[in-house]
C-alpha cells in the first residue's frame, strides 16, 4: 500500500493522490461487494421484477437481493416502482445515475476478460 501511495504521489502530487484515494474508497463503499455491479448491469438492460433479477443473477439469495436493491435505491442507482394491481406489481429499474457507470462496467468487463485469459494461459504452463 505504501508503494502504491508513493507511486500515486509521483504522478499526481500528495494532495491530489489523497483526494483520489478518498474518491476510490467512496466508490468502493457504494459499489463494493459481489452483487452490486452485476445487479446494476442487469437493470441497465431494462426494468425487471424481483424474480427476473434473481434469475439473471444466479446464486443470489432473495434476502441478499432485497438488501442490495435497498442499498442501491438509497444511493440512487435503482428506482423501485409500485403499481396498484392485484397482486401488487413492483418493478425495479436503473436510474440515469446508473448510466454513469457504463464506461466503468465496460472497462471492468475488458479487464476481466484479459485477466481470465492471463490466468488461463499461466495455468497451461
Amino acid at each position: 500500500m505504501e508503494t502504491m501511495i508513493k507511486d500515486c504521489e509521483m504522478v499526481l502530487g500528495k494532495e491530489e493522490c489523497a483526494g483520489s484515494m478518498k474518491h476510490v474508497l467512496d466508490a468502493l463503499y457504494v459499489l463494493g461487494g459481489k452483487w452490486k455491479l452485476p445487479l446494476i448491469l442487469s437493470l441497465i438492460d431494462g426494468p425487471k421484477r424481483f424474480n427476473e433479477i434473481q434469475h439473471d443473477l444466479k446464486g443470489i439469495s432473495p434476502k441478499i437481493l432485497a438488501n442490495e436493491l435497498k442499498n442501491l435505491e438509497l444511493n440512487e442507482f435503482v428506482e423501485r416502482k409500485v403499481y396498484a394491481t392485484t397482486p401488487v406489481t413492483i418493478i425495479y429499474e436503473a436510474t440515469e445515475h446508473s448510466a454513469t457507470l457504463r464506461k466503468v462496467l465496460y472497462e471492468l468487463s475488458v479487464w476481466g476478460e484479459a485477466h481470465r485469459e492471463k490466468i488461463r494461459n499461466s495455468m497451461k504452463r
